[in-house]
């Protein structure tokens, strides 16, 4: 499974690099204000904008996330509080309440 999964990552990879040696025609980016403009080739465009979105989307999990660790955190610690032996439940119970085929079952 290993070996595909390499395969399909160099796949991509290649795809991507046809992609952007396909692409390298200069444009001008343009902005609102004034007359401000980049020139650059067509890939680092593409390449910048791919990144601040996958930034973007790394921003917008991360409340999520920590909300998810806070949440795994709490359960942990009430595993660890209802797994703890309690004082009560080690004592041995005395013989004579332990007389009658009815105990325990709530007869």
């Amino acid at each position: 499974m290993r070996i595909f999964w390499w395969l399909f990552n160099f796949l991509l990879f290649l795809v991507a690099l046809g992609f952007a040696l396909a692409n390298t025609a200069t444009v001008d980016l343009r902005f609102f204000v004034g007359d401000l403009s980049w020139r650059a080739p067509l890939v680092i465009f593409l390449l910048i904008f791919f990144a601040a979105g996958v930034l973007v989307g790394l921003l917008a999990a991360v409340p999520s996330w920590f909300r998810q660790r806070r949440e795994i955190a709490r359960l942990h610690r009430e595993l660890r509080h209802a797994t703890r032996p309690e004082a009560t439940m080690s004592t041995p119970a005395p013989a004579e309440a332990a007389v009658g085929p009815g105990v325990g079952l709530g007869v």
